[in-house]
């Protein structure tokens, strides 16, 4: 797995409860436009219409050698799974008022671009602080003990 982008901002601002692999259906140009890492996930997030769940916002950025038939940077693009997944996913989002964000967008080892996305609850401030302090204080410990080790 080559990972092409990873959604810091959800794993910050949200609370991830589930995550799931998801296929997406993509242009030529935006298969190039990947493998050049012109991609950003900052504002992105799913949608369902229709019984399908649609990947919104995600901007991938045009591919410099395309030509007329180049992609639309922010378009939908559909998000491949199983009727069954999406019924469940869509039940608990109409249900619980939790939202479907992308985490990573990747490689597989077929070559073929997935999406992970993950079912979340969004994060209040107080929470984002108490992230912030666990993470320093991690971080504090392990420096610690690197520290002694060298001792």
């Amino acid at each position: 797995m080559k990972i092409i982008v990873k959604n810091k901002k959800a794993f910050h601002d949200y609370e991830i409860l589930e995550k799931l692999e998801a296929g997406i259906s993509l242009v030529g140009t935006e298969v190039k436009s990947l493998r050049n890492g012109q991609v950003s996930l900052k504002e992105a997030f799913c949608v369902f219409r229709d019984n399908e769940l649609f990947l919104v916002k995600a901007n991938v950025t045009p591919y410099s050698h395309g030509n007329i038939y180049n992609h639309e940077p922010e378009r939908e693009r559909r998000l491949l799974l199983h009727r069954r997944e999406l019924r469940r996913l869509h039940a608990k989002v109409m249900e619980k008022g939790l939202t479907i964000v992308p985490l990573l967008l990747y490689f597989t080892q077929k070559g073929l671009i997935k999406v992970e996305i993950g079912l979340a609850r969004g994060k209040h401030l107080v929470d984002k602080r108490e992230d912030l302090k666990k993470k320093t204080i991690q971080r504090e410990i392990e420096r610690n003990l690197r520290y002694q080790e060298r001792r």
